[in-house]
């Protein structure tokens, strides 16, 4: 039988052989990075804490995101991932931080911004990068989507694959 590597299991062990730490910020996922990070045993080593901030209120009152980036990008956007991720990696000084934010549906889809837009985006002292994507789920399937990717996103990073 084959086993596959969880992705958060990947993630624990590039951290630790860094000694860096994680931090994540996080809106239509509601969590479930966090909760996938700390599935792992010992995830305490590396992982700090997260943030799920849902409303704009939430998001500018624990991340700091602006409410000129709101007003003008919306939450789903390049600006306020990065702003969430910047956020997320001060208040719990980390070394990395994710962020995610995103239309998990059914509604909420904009003509601009249809259901399944999620941007992604990761905050280190070496830079900060964003990723679109759009997915074609249901609700849970959307915002399983967008940890994947997000957890993706992050091993690309720590594996060099991220410019």
């Amino acid at each position: 039988m084959l086993y596959m590597t969880k992705l958060e299991n990947i993630i624990g062990d590039l951290l630790r052989a860094r000694g860096w730490t994680l931090a994540t910020a996080e809106s239509c996922t509601g969590g479930l990075i966090a909760s996938r990070i700390t599935d792992v045993a010992g995830s305490s080593e590396y992982f700090l804490g997260g943030v799920t901030a849902y409303a704009y209120e939430a998001k500018v009152a624990l991340l700091g995101v602006s409410w000129d980036t709101l007003k003008t990008y919306g939450a789903v956007s390049h600006e306020t991932v990065l702003e969430m991720a910047r956020g997320a990696r001060k208040i719990l000084s980390a070394d990395v931080a994710i962020s995610v934010s995103g239309i998990a549906g059914p509604g909420g889809g904009l003509p601009n911004k249809p259901v399944g837009t999620t941007w992604i985006g990761l905050s280190t002292s070496a830079g900060e990068w964003a990723r679109l994507f759009h997915f074609d789920g249901d609700r849970i399937q959307n915002k399983s989507s967008a940890a994947d990717a997000a957890l993706q996103f992050l091993i690309d990073y720590l594996t060099g694959n991220v410019k």
